[in-house]
């Protein structure tokens, strides 16, 4: 396993062992002992442990986010695509943060295996990038309606470059009417 800092501190990008033949190929996708060993070597700490597994399927253009939870259940992210592929992105939504209001993006694929690990303190979201893409993510705390939180996937002062080409984003009526990272409460 290696980890990859982003120009987001904390937040790192994970590329697993792939071992492959002829047969096809296999992967640890978590190993919580090599995980926590990786960040740690980083100087980063380890997270809560994972408490809860989602998936979602989405169609080529679904773009789903900015999303995150306040304390008392914020949550930590490690996700990443089983199949297809999309654009992830990171955002931190921490006041005060040298990097407060800054993004990450990365391409996440059933091809390149690569994970992103997204701390507690930064809103998450992606936009399918194929037509039947399957997003896992672990979370560090359970899911909290109360708690919920997002900011505007096309928010001006964020600046996020969604690789959209002839893609037309397709959001939940949420999504779309979020509100910028000025007007959000956030960390």
């Amino acid at each position: 396993m290696q980890l990859t800092p982003t120009t987001l501190p904390g937040v790192v990008v994970v590329e697993p062992a792939v071992y492959g033949d002829e047969r096809g190929w296999f992967m640890e996708s978590f190993n919580e002992r090599r995980f926590a060993d990786a960040l740690d070597k980083l100087g980063l700490p380890a997270p809560k442990p994972f408490v809860q597994d989602n998936h979602s399927c989405s169609m080529a253009g679904v773009l789903r986010g900015l999303h995150f939870q306040l304390p008392p259940h914020a949550q930590g992210k490690l996700v990443r695509v089983s199949h297809g592929s999309a654009f992830d992105v990171a955002v931190d939504i921490r006041r005060g943060s040298p990097t407060f209001g800054q993004w990450v993006g990365v391409e996440l694929s059933a091809t390149n295996h690569r994970q992103l690990w997204i701390p507690e303190g930064f809103a998450h979201g992606f936009l399918a990038l194929e037509d039947n893409t399957h997003f896992l993510y672990k979370t560090t705390d359970f899911y909290a309606k109360e708690c919920e939180g997002s900011v505007l996937w096309n928010d001006p002062a964020i600046g996020i470059r969604w690789p959209l080409g002839k893609l037309t984003p397709n959001l939940a009526p949420k999504d779309a009417q979020a509100p910028t990272l000025q007007n959000a409460q956030v960390f």
